[in-house]
């Protein structure tokens, strides 16, 4: 499935994954006081489900899903369901500034990996991007120092699952459509949760299904407009626009939950989008072999 290279719609389609991303975390705030991790993923995936069928129904139902690479789909979402867990995982172990720094390495695997596996061009502005956005992204966060602790290595094998998943869907852009691609992700995790679940089941409150129907809106249709943009620009470019996330997220909070907004944030925020601007400067073309 071929789609013409755009990265002001790979942008565009980042924006909406972004705003997405953004509601998602405060209703992960709001919902992880209460309930098991299991348990929200769970409930995400089956309303995930449930919002699926009507657009799969008007898409010419199920043979619009229907797939020749089913291995590669249960590889990536497998490895991103694991992710997830192991990023969770890490925020009972260290602090979120440690988590948050040690998850935005992701784009340096992503850009190896896409290198190496999907012959994905590397240039300087990319590498450039990928700099500036992990040096942002450490100011704002400014992690503590001291001895590697097995938190900090569960969050950087999360890092690394969250890339290999990238690098799997940008494979998988090639020959399935994102609505394919997002059918399978809820399918897979859907299953993959299913018993884990049910053992640490408790029956939420009115309050709380609010905001799981809230995640698993923006849980669905936020890897829509991921694998969208995917399909519009290498993993390369579409990763380091996520750094964005951190400021916004970091603003909610001073919004919403009174979380301090300081000078390093700002200062953070300004290189992250710095390295977006100059990670959408055109490619010069590669020059052809002399005859």
């Amino acid at each position: 499935m071929s789609t013409t290279t755009s990265k002001p719609m790979a942008a565009l389609w980042m924006a909406g994954w972004l705003s997405l991303m953004l509601i998602m975390a405060v209703a992960g705030r709001e919902t992880t006081r209460d309930l098991n991790v299991f348990e929200i993923m769970e409930v995400r995936s089956l309303i995930g489900f449930t919002l699926l069928l009507p657009i799969i129904y008007r898409s010419g139902g199920f043979k619009a899903v229907a797939t020749k690479r089913l291995r590669q789909h249960l590889a990536r979402n497998g490895v991103h369901y694991f992710a997830q867990l192991g990023w969770f995982y890490a925020l009972t172990l260290i602090g979120i500034g440690q988590v948050v720094a040690i998850e935005f390495t992701m784009p340096i695997w992503t850009a190896l990996l896409a290198a190496t596996f999907l012959s994905e061009r590397m240039t300087p502005w990319k590498i450039g991007a990928i700099v500036l956005g992990i040096i942002g992204v450490v100011m704002i966060v400014r992690p503590a120092t001291g001895e590697i602790n097995p938190g900090q290595l569960i969050a950087l094998a999360a890092a690394i699952g969250f890339s290999i998943s990238m690098a799997l869907a940008k494979s998988l852009t090639r020959t399935e459509s994102a609505l394919a691609i997002l059918f399978w992700m809820v399918v897979v995790q859907m299953v993959v949760g299913l018993v884990p679940t049910l053992y640490v089941w408790t029956s939420p409150s009115a309050y709380l299904w609010g905001w799981l129907f809230v995640i698993g809106v923006c849980g669905t249709f936020s890897h829509y407009c991921l694998a969208s943009a995917l399909r519009y620009a290498d993993a390369t470019i579409v990763v380091p626009m996520d750094f964005l996330r951190v400021p916004l997220t970091a603003t909610a909070g001073w919004l919403l939950y009174s979380e301090r907004l300081d000078a390093w944030t700002v200062l953070g925020a300004a290189l992250i989008l710095f390295g977006n601007l100059l990670n959408l400067k055109p490619v010069a073309p590669i020059p052809a072999r002399a005859q």
